[in-house]
């Protein structure tokens, strides 16, 4: 059994969140905390493997809660919040927390299959406790850099789910203000902060970051976030919006991007897939080396979930698997020919 603390100063919403976590038969619910102050003393006292967390309380927000936290201990902790501390919520990334919800999720009617998805995730990263999140990687052995193919690079791809926004934040701020390709970005986000997703992520890097519109022509130097419930896609050289079934229990999907980025770029496209759950972006990654497209993927070290690039390296379709922090140096190298 998971033994979980729920930290939310609304009794209403650990009620929820309690009966939806043990409804799994998994997650054994150890105490609840109504303020930051109580959370950060049952945290410290009962050591859980994992807490689910709200940003906004009296005494001590979650964020002050996250990082006096990680001070003593490396705990698993799930934000839990509302949409308008989006924002909020993914700075809790940065300070340690592994994941995020959004509340509306637990008071609206989920499905089975998103059930299970959320259930896996928390199993996932109630696994990861003890584990010094920022720890420095391991060494790997330098990635040969593949033969170019084809034309120039005229757009990158990227795929990334949990762990993405701290992984994005990252390498998005080693890339140049002057980088010369438009990059659009699929993270497996809850409804409705992908704007708020867009917003923080622009304060880490020089590029220009916004929500990819339906019938824009992606520009150089920007950085275009999918929007969430539907699926971005780019038809010639335009972004298209599509509301098929999700795909990988995704939608927006990577594999959906990767493909149709693929099939209007061909050898003009660079694909990446960062740490997540699951195997989106691995049939995408397929089809963008098919196109003639190069691909990269995240490396186990430097990765939070090593599901999707694993899923991604094991097509035999990817030319590079790097440490993010070697990322960024890779892009503007290829985008650039040198």
């Amino acid at each position: 059994m998971i033994n979980t603390l729920i930290v939310d100063d609304s009794a209403m919403v650990r009620e929820i969140l309690k009966d939806f976590l043990e409804s799994s038969g998994a997650f054994r619910i150890i105490g609840e905390a109504g303020d930051g102050e109580e959370a950060l003393r049952m945290i410290l006292s009962l050591d859980p493997d994992l807490v689910t967390l709200d940003i906004e309380m009296p005494k001590m927000n979650g964020l002050e809660v996250i990082e006096r936290v990680m001070e003593k201990m490396a705990v698993p902790i799930v934000v839990i919040s509302s949409r308008d501390s989006a924002q909020t919520a993914y700075e809790a990334t940065l300070k340690g927390a592994l994941e995020f919800y959004s509340k509306d999720l637990f008071t609206s009617s989920l499905g089975p299959e998103k059930q299970a998805q959320i259930f896996e995730t928390l199993k996932r990263i109630s696994g990861i406790k003890g584990r010094r999140d920022g720890a420095a990687p391991a060494p790997v052995s330098p990635a040969s850099p593949p033969a170019r193919r084809g034309r120039g690079i005229d757009a990158v791809v990227i795929a990334s789910s949990t762990g993405g926004p701290k992984a994005l934040s990252g390498l998005l701020s080693r890339l140049p203000g002057d980088f010369p390709v438009p990059l659009a970005v699929v993270q497996h986000n809850s409804s409705g902060f992908d704007r708020g997703f867009s917003q923080w992520l622009d304060g880490y890097t020089k590029l220009e970051v916004g929500l990819a519109e339906d019938g824009e022509v992606p520009l150089p130097g920007r950085v275009y976030i999918a929007r969430t419930d539907r699926h971005l896609t780019m038809r010639g050289l335009l972004f298209k919006y599509a509301d098929g079934e999700p795909e990988n229990n995704q939608k927006p999907a990577a594999d959906a991007l990767f493909r149709s980025a693929a099939e209007s770029l061909g050898p003009g496209l660079v694909s990446v897939v960062l740490t997540g759950m699951g195997a989106d972006g691995a049939a995408g990654t397929r089809r963008v080396r098919e196109m003639g497209g190069l691909t990269l993927a995240q490396d186990e070290e430097s990765s939070l979930i090593y599901g999707m690039p694993r899923a991604a390296a094991e097509t035999g379709c990817v030319d590079m698997v790097l440490p993010l922090d070697k990322i960024p140096r890779e892009l503007d190298r290829l985008v650039r020919g040198s």
